[in-house]
């Protein structure tokens, strides 16, 4: 027993809570050292499976050392609360695996990112070379791009950044591409469960893991090759590791042979590396962490000034005051620094990485990039303003009732979303080629769906009931008071001040995006917007507000049966809405049989060939398909606007060209009837599969048939 006592903590059997606690921060180390170590090799042209894997496993291991070694008990959790949690994350992982979706051919984004990572993990590379030389030259009736990837300097750029294909190839390295996304949404679960904990304690993290697991975006967004997953992952988990550099600075108050906050700066930085990084999984995910940026000015803020204690003022159990709070704010000052680092860094090498093989992407989205640039800007400005005031500021006493104005702030900014459906009807007229092709898609939608035809319609004023569709009236309402007691706590004294970037974050990303979604409005494919910080942040301020509610029960005197039956209540309220909105899609896979029919379409294309696309939508669907999985240069042949088939003449001529290489001229199609002028039709492919529902008013309960086919010819 002596000797035992002797030993340090890290050899000690760790309790329940320290499991969770690093469980639930790996994956997010590891997203983020995949990614770190990924990012040089792709630039440099080599992110080959045994370079990227070498370079990997040491930053994995060094990033696990700051943000694990030495951590405190950061959360208190029974072995059963964390087996469950486990249990939960491991469950959603094998039933999304089961229920996996195939979608290989390019009709929406996730296919795109999927031949993104089929074409990394097969050549290491960007941008993807056009091959012209395969039809005889550059020819001005060759058409190289498609919908996805864009035609630029010369060569074939992937939309998107590369962040999510970059993982997705590691996937497809080990033989289970289509897997990837199973395994990335287990790993979400595990994280939104340790947030839960760290906030809300370990009786609530099964509940909240659950009802996000079962979620009906979840669910989609874990099935597929979508970037939001990876997105929530590093978002959620750099919470996590702001929340546990919080807990090392007040851990080592008192200073120690190591120094005065040990741990705690790395911490930071490693917080702040992780929030930036998701820049190069979403371009979105910079305006998710500006709040981010805005807590470290704080931070620094709060390391300039001691402000004097209010004695009229109550005690702060929940952290330091955010205008000081008696000097407490000293403390976790230390961390501004080096969390503002490890954010510049992180979004460096997102700008980086947008820079070198997203700019075609990024100047299709300059009307939204541009707006978000400023805004950062103006955030920015106000940061290191408030910072060089800080000692001035320290002085300011908000107003007494500024507690319940804030408070009643958030309740009336939710009100007002669930009002808008009746004061705003959001529009759009186009104004660009892509805006006209989303109008003629919700018009068809719309015809589908037996709603009025009107392409304008955006129906973003309804985006507080897609939320309410897939969390449920109680998590909504839930949430609502849970935020409005935190934020009421935090204007009154400084109290729960460890919630203050998460509900800075929750709070900026769902206003913002509840506001403009900016995604064609048809589900479930809007709801992926949720995904990254709505709906999981949701669930956290909702099991919290759960929590508060039973504590109010234990204050007024009710005893424990009545608590119990309050936390039982309530915990069915919260995940009965989500199962019953996901019941219609949950055990219906979208898109099978698309590797298969791939695959038997890339057989019967005969070696050395050369194929042009003469028919639109194959054209659209295929190209990059054809290219990456059949390995055979290919290309459109260009089409007057507004006509579906290549002019039969320029199709003469280009597979005349084709002759002159040497090569086999192939010739793809949708019908037979547009391949047989060129010589024999076969068809290829022939494809009956189940794709998504397109409900633009009513959550989706489930799916529609899908058919493709291909008719090929060797003239």
């Amino acid at each position: 027993m002596a000797f035992t006592r002797l030993l340090p903590d890290e050899t000690r059997r760790p309790s329940a809570g320290r499991v969770l606690a690093l469980a639930s921060l790996l994956p997010a180390l590891a997203v983020a050292g995949w990614l770190l170590a990924g990012l040089p090799l792709l630039l440099a042209g080599m992110l080959r499976p045994w370079f990227t894997v070498l370079a990997a496993v040491p930053v994995i291991v060094l990033l696990c050392a700051a943000g694990l070694r030495r951590l405190p008990e950061v959360v208190e959790a029974t072995g059963r609360q964390v087996a469950a949690v486990l249990a939960i994350a491991v469950g959603s992982g094998v039933f999304n695996a089961v229920f996996h979706s195939e979608q290989l051919i390019v009709r929406r984004d996730p296919a795109t990112y999927a031949q993104y990572a089929i074409w990394l993990a097969g050549h290491g590379s960007l941008p993807i070379p056009r091959q012209d030389a395969a039809f005889g030259g550059p020819d001005p009736m060759l058409q190289f791009d498609s919908v996805g990837f864009y035609d630029y300097g010369g060569a074939v750029v992937p939309q998107f950044m590369p962040g999510p294909p970059m993982l997705y190839a590691a996937a497809d390295w080990l033989g289970g591409l289509l897997l990837g996304p199973p395994v990335l949404g287990a790993l979400a679960v595990l994280t939104v469960g340790g947030v839960t904990a760290r906030l809300a304690g370990g009786r609530w993290a099964p509940v909240a893991a659950l009802t996000f697991a079962v979620s009906l975006p979840i669910l989609y967004t874990s099935r597929t090759t979508f970037s939001e997953i990876p997105s929530l992952i590093l978002l959620f988990g750099g919470l996590a590791l702001v929340h546990d550099a919080i807990t090392r600075a007040r851990a080592h108050r008192a200073p120690t042979p190591a120094g005065p906050h040990t741990g705690a700066p790395p911490a930071a930085a490693l917080a702040g590396l992780v929030f930036g990084l998701a820049t190069l999984v979403r371009i979105d995910g910079l305006r998710d962490v500006l709040p981010v940026l805005a807590f470290a000015g704080l931070l620094v803020a709060m390391r300039r000034f001691r402000a004097p204690a209010d004695p009229a003022r109550p005690a702060d159990r929940g952290g330091p005051a955010v205008s000081g709070g008696g000097g407490r704010g000293r403390v976790e000052g230390v961390l501004g620094v080096p969390l503002l680092a490890g954010l510049v860094a992180g979004g460096g090498l997102g700008f980086l990485a947008a820079y070198a093989f997203a700019r075609p992407y990024l100047s299709y989205l300059s009307r939204s990039v541009v707006p978000l640039l400023a805004i950062c800007a103006v955030v920015l400005v106000l940061t290191v303003v408030g910072t060089a005031l800080a000692p001035r500021l320290a002085r300011l006493r908000l107003p007494r009732r500024a507690p319940e104005v804030g408070a009643a702030l958030v309740v009336l900014v939710m009100a007002g979303f669930a009002v808008r459906p009746w004061v705003q009807t959001v529009r759009r007229e186009p104004v660009t080629l892509e805006d006209a092709r989303t109008a003629r898609f919700i018009m068809e939608t719309q015809k589908a769906n037996g709603l009025p035809i009107d392409g304008t319609r955006l129906y973003f004023e309804e985006s507080l009931y897609w939320v309410i569709w897939y969390v449920g009236v109680p998590v909504v309402m839930l949430a609502t008071v849970g935020a409005a007691v935190l934020v009421r706590r935090l204007l009154r004294n400084g109290a729960a001040f460890a919630w203050l970037l998460p509900l800075a974050v929750i709070g900026w990303t769902t206003v913002t995006t509840l506001l403009r979604p900016e995604i064609t409005p048809d589900q479930p494919w809007a709801s992926r917007r949720l995904v990254p910080v709505v709906i999981p942040g949701l669930i956290v301020l909702a099991v919290w507000g759960l929590g508060w509610v039973r504590d109010r029960a234990r204050r007024f005197g009710y005893g424990r049966r009545v608590q119990g039956w309050l936390a039982g209540a309530g915990t069915i309220l919260i995940l009965v809405p989500p199962v019953i909105t996901s019941i219609g899609t949950a055990f219906t896979p979208i898109e099978r049989g698309e590797r298969a029919a791939v695959e038997a379409m890339c057989a019967a294309i005969p070696p050395g060939a050369s194929v042009l696309m003469a028919e639109r939508v194959t054209g659209d669907r295929f190209t990059q398909v054809v290219r990456g999985m059949c390995g055979v240069p290919v290309a459109q042949v260009r089409r007057a606007e507004n006509v579906d088939t290549a002019p039969e003449p320029e199709v003469e001529r280009l597979i005349a060209r084709i002759r002159t290489t040497g090569r086999t001229p192939v010739v793809l199609a949708a019908t037979a009837d547009q391949v047989q002028p060129y010589g024999r039709s076969q068809q290829v492919m022939s494809l009956v599969t189940r794709q998504d529902e397109r409900s633009l008013t009513e959550p989706p309960n489930g799916t529609w048939s899908l058919r493709i086919n291909v008719w090929m010819s060797r003239p």
